[in-house]
């Protein structure tokens, strides 16, 4: 749908808690609930998946992958040289069975990463962007 992409996060939830809202009839009903007990019934649902992403300390983003493969010593010498050149990036390693993973980076966007995909691109030929759960900022 169109909406969905002009729509921000925020306005999205809203919309679903009002989808919510008139699954259950005894609670959308005009008669029984006013429209600020509704929008209170939103805050509460708003607040709640707040406190969902601040327990789980991620959100969906994105990262950028710059080594695959079945050698973990390889993994770590990858990762090692990416924390000498750039200190301020997270560098992280994932082990899917049975290959090895460097992702790089905590990017809340696609765009985000792909500058810094730029930036690495000369070192890291193969890297490319994936989506991925990141850390929340500080």
């Amino acid at each position: 749908m169109y909406f969905c992409r002009v729509m921000n996060p925020t306005n999205l939830l809203i919309v679903f808690a009002i989808f919510l809202l008139g699954l259950f009839p005894g609670i959308s009903g005009a008669q029984t609930y006013s429209l600020k007990t509704q929008d209170s019934l939103v805050h509460v649902l708003v607040n709640r998946h707040i406190a969902i992403n601040q327990a789980k300390k991620t959100m969906p983003g994105f990262r950028i992958q710059i080594y695959f493969g079945s050698d973990r010593t390889k993994a770590n010498e990858v990762k090692s040289d990416f924390l000498q050149l750039f200190p301020n990036k997270g560098s992280y390693l994932v082990y899917q069975q049975p290959n090895f993973k460097i992702r790089v980076g905590d990017f809340k966007t696609r765009l985000e990463a792909m500058k810094f995909l730029k930036e690495i691109q000369s070192l890291y030929s193969a890297a490319f962007i994936v989506k991925d759960d990141v850390k929340l900022p500080e």
